[in-house]
């Protein structure tokens, strides 16, 4: 059986239960499986009212090659066993799924570390644009300084946010 891909990047929604099965799949050292699911919200703090919807874009290939880059540096980091990361791009509503990073390991403790890491990771430096349609129309959503925080706290300067 061929190992599912670590990173796609999909319009369509996922399925939690069926991924994180296929992940752990015939690996019987798995102790822990930790993942963060992220849904549209309908606020966003720093823009000008209620999120009607979400677009995502990117660059196929970039995006991807960059997913790849931060997996690799949570298995150097982190005593891991696989992760997967799903991230939809096209046009989302208010409580759609947006991005999945699951990861699996011998023990809890570094698979929540390892999942959290991905996901600061993911948060700052996956190129992905994103647009908010909201009553006041459309706007480019900024990097926000939090995210570069809690990157930082990993080691990894981030300086996307102004």
């Amino acid at each position: 059986m061929t190992a599912a891909p670590r990173v796609v990047i999909q319009s369509q929604d996922f399925d939690l239960g069926a991924e994180l099965a296929t992940l752990r799949l015939g690996d019987p050292q798995v102790g822990a499986v930790c993942s963060f699911v992220g849904t549209v919200r309908d606020r966003n703090a720093g823009g000008p009212g209620e999120v009607q919807s979400l677009e995502l874009e990117h660059y196929p290939g970039m995006t991807e090659r960059a997913i790849e880059a931060m997996v690799d540096a949570a298995h150097a980091r982190f005593d891991i066993r696989a992760v997967r990361v799903i991230h939809r791009v096209g046009v989302l509503q208010p409580l759609d799924q947006i991005v999945l990073v699951a990861v699996t390991s011998a023990h809890r403790g570094e698979s929540f570390s390892a999942c959290e890491f991905v996901m600061d990771y993911l948060k700052t430096q996956a190129p992905f644009w994103k647009k908010e349609q909201t009553p006041q129309g459309v706007h480019w959503v900024d990097a926000r300084v939090s995210d570069d925080a809690a990157l930082a706290r990993w080691g990894i300067q981030a300086g996307n946010a102004a």
